[in-house]
Protein backbone atom coordinates (compact mmCIF):
# COMPACT_ATOMS: atom_id res chain seq x y z
CA UNK A 1 0.00 0.00 0.00
CA UNK A 2 1.49 3.38 -1.05
CA UNK A 3 2.36 6.00 1.49
CA UNK A 4 1.70 9.72 1.44
CA UNK A 5 4.61 11.72 0.05
CA UNK A 6 5.40 15.34 0.79
CA UNK A 7 7.47 15.90 -2.37
CA UNK A 8 4.71 18.10 -3.73
CA UNK A 9 5.12 20.29 -0.64
CA UNK A 10 8.06 22.00 -2.31
CA UNK A 11 6.00 23.39 -5.18
CA UNK A 12 3.57 26.25 -5.75
CA UNK A 13 1.11 26.12 -8.64
CA UNK A 14 -0.06 29.40 -10.15
CA UNK A 15 -3.37 29.02 -11.95
CA UNK A 16 -3.83 31.30 -14.93
CA UNK A 17 -5.67 31.46 -18.27
CA UNK A 18 -5.21 29.39 -21.40
CA UNK A 19 -2.92 31.32 -23.72
CA UNK A 20 -1.38 33.51 -21.00
CA UNK A 21 0.94 30.98 -19.34
CA UNK A 22 4.12 32.58 -20.74
CA UNK A 23 3.06 36.02 -19.51
CA UNK A 24 2.40 34.64 -16.04
CA UNK A 25 5.73 32.79 -16.01
CA UNK A 26 7.64 35.97 -16.94
CA UNK A 27 5.88 37.95 -14.23
CA UNK A 28 6.67 35.30 -11.60
CA UNK A 29 10.30 35.25 -12.68
CA UNK A 30 10.49 39.02 -12.20
CA UNK A 31 8.99 38.59 -8.72
CA UNK A 32 11.75 36.14 -7.79
CA UNK A 33 10.17 32.71 -8.33
CA UNK A 34 12.66 29.90 -8.95
CA UNK A 35 12.62 26.76 -11.12
CA UNK A 36 9.59 27.87 -13.11
CA UNK A 37 7.80 25.32 -15.27
CA UNK A 38 5.01 26.21 -17.69
CA UNK A 39 1.98 23.90 -17.54
CA UNK A 40 -1.50 23.93 -19.08
CA UNK A 41 -3.30 26.99 -17.70
CA UNK A 42 -0.78 26.98 -14.86
CA UNK A 43 2.82 27.67 -13.88
CA UNK A 44 4.76 25.81 -11.17
CA UNK A 45 7.73 27.03 -9.13
CA UNK A 46 9.62 26.27 -5.91
CA UNK A 47 7.93 26.87 -2.56
CA UNK A 48 9.19 29.64 -0.33
CA UNK A 49 7.01 31.41 2.22
CA UNK A 50 8.20 34.89 1.31
CA UNK A 51 7.67 34.21 -2.41
CA UNK A 52 4.20 32.78 -1.71
CA UNK A 53 3.17 35.96 0.10
CA UNK A 54 4.85 38.20 -2.48
CA UNK A 55 3.21 36.66 -5.55
CA UNK A 56 -0.22 36.86 -3.93
CA UNK A 57 0.41 40.53 -3.25
CA UNK A 58 1.95 41.47 -6.60
CA UNK A 59 0.71 39.11 -9.30
CA UNK A 60 -1.52 40.76 -11.88
CA UNK A 61 -1.78 37.71 -14.14
CA UNK A 62 -2.51 34.70 -11.91
CA UNK A 63 -5.92 33.56 -10.67
CA UNK A 64 -4.71 31.77 -7.53
CA UNK A 65 -1.67 30.13 -5.95
CA UNK A 66 -1.87 26.56 -4.66
CA UNK A 67 0.66 25.29 -2.15
CA UNK A 68 1.23 21.55 -2.47
CA UNK A 69 1.10 19.55 0.77
CA UNK A 70 1.03 15.89 -0.35
CA UNK A 71 0.82 13.46 -3.22
CA UNK A 72 0.15 9.73 -3.28
CA UNK A 73 -0.93 6.80 -5.42
CA UNK A 74 -3.96 4.66 -4.66
CA UNK A 75 -5.66 1.57 -6.08
CA UNK A 76 -9.12 1.68 -4.55
CA UNK A 77 -11.50 4.30 -3.24
CA UNK A 78 -10.98 2.93 0.26
CA UNK A 79 -7.23 3.40 -0.08
CA UNK A 80 -7.81 6.94 -1.32
CA UNK A 81 -9.73 7.69 1.89
CA UNK A 82 -6.94 6.27 4.07
CA UNK A 83 -4.22 8.23 2.24
CA UNK A 84 -6.20 11.45 2.72
CA UNK A 85 -6.71 10.57 6.40
CA UNK A 86 -2.94 10.06 6.89
CA UNK A 87 -2.09 13.64 5.92
CA UNK A 88 -1.08 15.71 8.96
CA UNK A 89 -3.89 18.22 8.55
CA UNK A 90 -3.39 19.81 11.96
CA UNK A 91 0.06 21.03 10.89
CA UNK A 92 -1.63 23.22 8.28
CA UNK A 93 -4.77 24.56 9.96
CA UNK A 94 -6.75 24.19 13.17
CA UNK A 95 -10.04 22.42 13.72
CA UNK A 96 -11.65 25.82 14.30
CA UNK A 97 -11.24 26.82 10.66
CA UNK A 98 -13.97 26.26 8.09
CA UNK A 99 -13.05 24.25 5.01
CA UNK A 100 -14.09 23.67 1.41
CA UNK A 101 -12.78 20.92 -0.86
CA UNK A 102 -12.63 21.28 -4.63
CA UNK A 103 -11.80 18.17 -6.66
CA UNK A 104 -10.75 17.78 -10.29
CA UNK A 105 -10.60 14.28 -11.77
CA UNK A 106 -8.99 12.88 -14.90
CA UNK A 107 -9.16 9.21 -15.96
CA UNK A 108 -9.85 7.87 -12.48
CA UNK A 109 -11.96 5.14 -10.92
CA UNK A 110 -14.12 7.73 -9.14
CA UNK A 111 -17.40 8.47 -10.87
CA UNK A 112 -17.45 12.24 -10.39
CA UNK A 113 -15.58 15.10 -8.73
CA UNK A 114 -18.36 15.77 -6.20
CA UNK A 115 -17.92 12.26 -4.79
CA UNK A 116 -14.17 12.83 -4.50
CA UNK A 117 -14.83 16.05 -2.59
CA UNK A 118 -17.20 14.24 -0.23
CA UNK A 119 -14.72 11.38 0.32
CA UNK A 120 -11.93 13.90 1.00
CA UNK A 121 -14.12 15.82 3.41
CA UNK A 122 -14.95 12.61 5.29
CA UNK A 123 -11.25 11.80 5.69
CA UNK A 124 -10.36 15.29 6.95
CA UNK A 125 -13.33 15.46 9.34
CA UNK A 126 -12.57 11.98 10.72
CA UNK A 127 -8.91 12.92 11.21
CA UNK A 128 -9.79 15.91 13.42
CA UNK A 129 -12.60 14.10 15.24
CA UNK A 130 -10.33 11.17 16.13
CA UNK A 131 -7.48 13.46 17.18
CA UNK A 132 -9.34 16.26 19.00
CA UNK A 133 -12.89 15.08 19.51
CA UNK A 134 -14.29 17.81 17.28
CA UNK A 135 -14.50 18.48 13.57
CA UNK A 136 -14.07 21.49 11.25
CA UNK A 137 -17.19 22.88 9.60
CA UNK A 138 -17.72 23.08 5.87
CA UNK A 139 -18.41 26.52 4.39
CA UNK A 140 -19.24 26.60 0.69
CA UNK A 141 -19.45 30.39 0.52
CA UNK A 142 -16.51 31.90 2.38
CA UNK A 143 -14.27 29.16 3.82
CA UNK A 144 -11.13 29.85 5.82
CA UNK A 145 -9.31 26.99 4.08
CA UNK A 146 -9.75 25.88 0.45
CA UNK A 147 -8.33 22.43 -0.32
CA UNK A 148 -7.61 21.39 -3.90
CA UNK A 149 -7.64 17.67 -4.76
CA UNK A 150 -6.43 16.65 -8.22
CA UNK A 151 -6.80 13.04 -9.36
CA UNK A 152 -5.05 11.85 -12.50
CA UNK A 153 -5.50 8.12 -12.90
CA UNK A 154 -4.27 6.53 -9.66
CA UNK A 155 -2.27 9.57 -8.58
CA UNK A 156 -3.54 12.28 -6.25
CA UNK A 157 -2.03 15.71 -5.61
CA UNK A 158 -3.34 17.64 -2.61
CA UNK A 159 -2.85 21.40 -2.30
CA UNK A 160 -4.13 24.26 -0.19
CA UNK A 161 -5.25 27.42 -1.96
CA UNK A 162 -3.22 30.27 -0.49
CA UNK A 163 -5.25 33.00 -2.21
CA UNK A 164 -8.80 32.24 -1.13
CA UNK A 165 -11.06 34.31 -3.35
CA UNK A 166 -9.65 34.37 -6.90
CA UNK A 167 -7.01 37.04 -7.32
CA UNK A 168 -8.92 38.71 -10.13
CA UNK A 169 -11.36 39.81 -7.42
CA UNK A 170 -9.19 42.80 -6.62
CA UNK A 171 -11.89 44.50 -4.58
CA UNK A 172 -12.56 47.54 -6.73
CA UNK A 173 -15.16 46.24 -9.19
CA UNK A 174 -18.50 46.37 -7.44
CA UNK A 175 -20.28 47.61 -10.56
CA UNK A 176 -19.92 45.70 -13.82
CA UNK A 177 -21.36 46.06 -17.29
CA UNK A 178 -23.18 43.53 -19.40
CA UNK A 179 -20.02 41.89 -20.77
CA UNK A 180 -17.20 42.53 -18.27
CA UNK A 181 -13.68 41.26 -18.75
CA UNK A 182 -11.87 39.51 -15.91
CA UNK A 183 -9.44 41.83 -14.09
CA UNK A 184 -6.50 39.42 -14.27
CA UNK A 185 -7.21 38.64 -17.92
CA UNK A 186 -7.30 42.37 -18.65
CA UNK A 187 -3.87 42.73 -17.02
CA UNK A 188 -2.56 39.80 -19.09
CA UNK A 189 -3.82 41.44 -22.29
CA UNK A 190 -2.25 44.80 -21.42
CA UNK A 191 1.09 43.11 -20.81
CA UNK A 192 0.79 41.06 -24.01
CA UNK A 193 0.03 44.28 -25.88
CA UNK A 194 3.20 45.89 -24.52
CA UNK A 195 1.55 48.53 -22.35
CA UNK A 196 3.95 50.78 -20.44
CA UNK A 197 3.20 53.82 -18.28
CA UNK A 198 4.82 56.15 -20.81
CA UNK A 199 2.44 54.98 -23.58
CA UNK A 200 -0.87 56.89 -23.80
CA UNK A 201 -3.71 54.37 -23.59
CA UNK A 202 -7.22 54.64 -25.01
CA UNK A 203 -10.04 52.26 -24.07
CA UNK A 204 -12.97 53.39 -26.23
CA UNK A 205 -15.49 50.75 -25.11
CA UNK A 206 -14.51 50.76 -21.46
CA UNK A 207 -17.62 49.21 -19.90
CA UNK A 208 -16.91 48.97 -16.18
CA UNK A 209 -13.41 50.44 -16.64
CA UNK A 210 -11.34 47.30 -16.07
CA UNK A 211 -8.65 47.91 -18.71
CA UNK A 212 -8.18 51.49 -17.58
CA UNK A 213 -7.97 50.59 -13.90
CA UNK A 214 -5.53 47.71 -14.46
CA UNK A 215 -3.37 49.98 -16.61
CA UNK A 216 -3.42 52.66 -13.91
CA UNK A 217 -2.37 50.12 -11.28
CA UNK A 218 0.53 49.15 -13.52
CA UNK A 219 1.47 52.76 -14.28
CA UNK A 220 1.56 53.69 -10.58
CA UNK A 221 3.32 50.42 -9.64
CA UNK A 222 0.46 49.60 -7.27
CA UNK A 223 0.42 45.98 -6.12
CA UNK A 224 -3.10 44.68 -6.88
CA UNK A 225 -3.13 42.71 -3.63
CA UNK A 226 -3.11 45.95 -1.66
CA UNK A 227 -6.77 46.38 -2.63
CA UNK A 228 -7.70 43.14 -0.84
CA UNK A 229 -8.16 42.68 2.88
CA UNK A 230 -7.82 38.91 3.17
CA UNK A 231 -5.91 35.95 1.75
CA UNK A 232 -6.41 32.35 2.79
CA UNK A 233 -2.81 31.97 3.98
CA UNK A 234 -3.74 34.36 6.79
CA UNK A 235 -5.63 31.37 8.26
CA UNK A 236 -2.72 28.92 8.08
CA UNK A 237 -1.00 27.76 11.27
CA UNK A 238 2.39 29.01 10.08
CA UNK A 239 1.20 32.45 8.99
CA UNK A 240 3.99 34.98 9.57
CA UNK A 241 2.23 38.28 10.27
CA UNK A 242 5.49 40.23 10.59
CA UNK A 243 6.75 39.02 7.20
CA UNK A 244 3.43 39.90 5.58
CA UNK A 245 3.37 43.37 7.14
CA UNK A 246 6.92 44.01 5.87
CA UNK A 247 5.92 43.06 2.31
CA UNK A 248 2.78 45.20 2.45
CA UNK A 249 4.66 48.22 3.76
CA UNK A 250 7.35 47.75 1.14
CA UNK A 251 4.69 47.59 -1.60
CA UNK A 252 3.04 50.78 -0.35
CA UNK A 253 6.41 52.54 -0.48
CA UNK A 254 6.92 51.53 -4.12
CA UNK A 255 3.79 53.27 -5.39
CA UNK A 256 4.77 56.18 -7.63
CA UNK A 257 3.13 59.39 -8.82
CA UNK A 258 4.79 59.48 -12.24
CA UNK A 259 2.63 61.03 -14.98
CA UNK A 260 0.67 58.80 -17.33
CA UNK A 261 -2.26 59.24 -19.69
CA UNK A 262 -5.21 56.85 -19.79
CA UNK A 263 -8.39 57.77 -21.63
CA UNK A 264 -11.49 55.63 -21.12
CA UNK A 265 -14.94 56.22 -22.53
CA UNK A 266 -18.13 54.45 -23.52
CA UNK A 267 -21.27 55.44 -25.35
CA UNK A 268 -23.44 54.05 -22.54
CA UNK A 269 -24.00 56.48 -19.67
CA UNK A 270 -24.81 53.66 -17.21
CA UNK A 271 -21.45 52.02 -17.95
CA UNK A 272 -19.67 55.32 -17.32
CA UNK A 273 -21.41 55.72 -13.95
CA UNK A 274 -20.32 52.21 -12.95
CA UNK A 275 -16.78 52.73 -14.22
CA UNK A 276 -16.49 55.95 -12.20
CA UNK A 277 -17.45 54.11 -9.00
CA UNK A 278 -14.95 51.35 -9.71
CA UNK A 279 -12.19 53.86 -10.46
CA UNK A 280 -12.97 55.57 -7.15
CA UNK A 281 -12.68 52.27 -5.23
CA UNK A 282 -9.37 51.56 -6.95
CA UNK A 283 -8.03 54.92 -5.77
CA UNK A 284 -7.56 56.14 -9.34
CA UNK A 285 -10.20 58.86 -9.53
CA UNK A 286 -8.71 61.91 -11.22
CA UNK A 287 -5.90 59.85 -12.76
CA UNK A 288 -8.01 58.34 -15.54
CA UNK A 289 -9.69 60.58 -18.10
CA UNK A 290 -13.23 59.14 -18.10
CA UNK A 291 -16.12 60.45 -20.17
CA UNK A 292 -19.16 59.48 -22.20
CA UNK A 293 -18.08 59.39 -25.84
CA UNK A 294 -18.90 57.63 -29.09
CA UNK A 295 -15.89 55.75 -30.47
CA UNK A 296 -17.02 56.54 -34.01
CA UNK A 297 -17.02 60.28 -33.28
CA UNK A 298 -14.00 60.55 -30.97
CA UNK A 299 -10.88 62.13 -32.46
CA UNK A 300 -7.81 60.71 -30.65
CA UNK A 301 -4.70 62.69 -29.73
CA UNK A 302 -1.68 62.60 -31.98
CA UNK A 303 0.32 59.35 -31.87
CA UNK A 304 2.04 57.40 -30.55
CA UNK A 305 -0.41 55.53 -28.39
CA UNK A 306 -2.15 52.26 -27.72
CA UNK A 307 -5.84 51.50 -28.12
CA UNK A 308 -7.37 48.36 -26.63
CA UNK A 309 -10.93 47.28 -27.42
CA UNK A 310 -13.24 44.67 -25.96
CA UNK A 311 -16.16 45.04 -28.40
CA UNK A 312 -19.49 43.21 -28.26
CA UNK A 313 -19.10 39.50 -29.00
CA UNK A 314 -22.66 38.81 -30.10
CA UNK A 315 -23.20 36.78 -26.91
CA UNK A 316 -24.74 39.05 -24.29
CA UNK A 317 -24.39 42.22 -26.37
CA UNK A 318 -26.00 42.10 -29.80
CA UNK A 319 -25.56 45.07 -32.15
CA UNK A 320 -28.07 45.10 -34.98
CA UNK A 321 -25.37 44.15 -37.44
CA UNK A 322 -22.35 42.71 -35.68
CA UNK A 323 -20.29 42.17 -38.84
CA UNK A 324 -20.87 45.74 -40.02
CA UNK A 325 -20.08 47.00 -36.51
CA UNK A 326 -16.65 45.30 -36.60
CA UNK A 327 -16.04 46.57 -40.13
CA UNK A 328 -16.76 50.10 -38.91
CA UNK A 329 -14.26 49.60 -36.07
CA UNK A 330 -11.59 48.68 -38.59
CA UNK A 331 -12.31 51.72 -40.73
CA UNK A 332 -12.20 54.03 -37.73
CA UNK A 333 -8.86 52.63 -36.61
CA UNK A 334 -7.37 52.77 -40.10
CA UNK A 335 -8.25 56.38 -40.84
CA UNK A 336 -8.26 57.98 -37.38
CA UNK A 337 -5.52 56.17 -35.43
CA UNK A 338 -2.40 56.25 -37.65
CA UNK A 339 0.74 55.67 -35.59
CA UNK A 340 -1.17 53.77 -32.89
CA UNK A 341 -0.93 50.14 -31.89
CA UNK A 342 -4.41 48.64 -31.65
CA UNK A 343 -5.50 45.47 -29.84
CA UNK A 344 -8.89 43.77 -30.08
CA UNK A 345 -10.21 40.75 -28.16
CA UNK A 346 -13.28 38.90 -29.41
CA UNK A 347 -14.80 35.45 -29.69
CA UNK A 348 -16.49 36.36 -32.97
CA UNK A 349 -13.87 35.13 -35.46
CA UNK A 350 -15.97 35.97 -38.52
CA UNK A 351 -16.52 39.44 -37.14
CA UNK A 352 -12.77 39.87 -36.46
CA UNK A 353 -12.12 39.23 -40.15
CA UNK A 354 -14.42 42.16 -40.92
CA UNK A 355 -11.95 44.45 -39.17
CA UNK A 356 -10.16 44.28 -42.55
CA UNK A 357 -6.78 45.13 -41.06
CA UNK A 358 -3.79 42.81 -41.15
CA UNK A 359 -2.81 41.80 -37.62
CA UNK A 360 0.87 41.76 -36.76
CA UNK A 361 0.22 39.13 -34.08
CA UNK A 362 -2.62 36.77 -33.16
CA UNK A 363 -3.13 35.17 -29.74
CA UNK A 364 -5.58 32.38 -28.96
CA UNK A 365 -6.98 32.47 -25.43
CA UNK A 366 -10.11 32.00 -23.33
CA UNK A 367 -12.38 34.68 -21.91
CA UNK A 368 -14.46 32.71 -19.44
CA UNK A 369 -15.79 29.78 -21.48
CA UNK A 370 -15.40 31.57 -24.80
CA UNK A 371 -12.62 30.78 -27.29
CA UNK A 372 -11.19 34.16 -28.22
CA UNK A 373 -8.63 35.84 -30.40
CA UNK A 374 -6.52 38.75 -29.21
CA UNK A 375 -5.13 40.45 -32.30
CA UNK A 376 -2.65 43.30 -32.51
CA UNK A 377 -2.46 45.83 -35.34
CA UNK A 378 0.25 48.33 -36.20
CA UNK A 379 -1.63 51.19 -37.83
CA UNK A 380 0.13 52.96 -40.67
CA UNK A 381 1.52 56.33 -39.68
CA UNK A 382 1.17 58.45 -42.77
CA UNK A 383 -1.07 61.30 -43.72
CA UNK A 384 -3.85 61.62 -41.16
CA UNK A 385 -7.16 61.21 -43.00
CA UNK A 386 -9.94 61.77 -40.52
CA UNK A 387 -12.99 59.63 -41.24
CA UNK A 388 -16.22 61.31 -40.24
CA UNK A 389 -19.10 59.28 -38.77
CA UNK A 390 -21.11 59.94 -41.90
CA UNK A 391 -18.37 58.40 -44.05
Amino acid sequence: MSKVSTSNKNKIIAKTFFGTENVCAQELSELGAQNIEILNRAVSFDYDKKILYKVNLWSRTAVSFLSGIADFNFKTQEEFYHRMYEIDWNSHFSVKKTILIKAVINRTSFSNSHYVSMKSKDAIVDYFRDKFGERPSVDSENPDIKIDVYLNGENCIVSIDSSGAPLFKRGYRKIQGEAPINEALAANLLIMGGYKAEIPLIDPMCGSGTFAIEAALMATNTAPGLLRKQFSFHNWNDFDAALWDDLVNEAKGLINNNPFKITAFDIDSKSIDGARQNILRAGMLGKINLSRQDFFKFDPPRPPGMVIINPPYGQRLKPENLLQFYNDIGKRLKFNYPGYKAWIISSEIEAIHKISLKPIVKHKLMNGKLDCRFDGYSLYEGSRKVLSPES
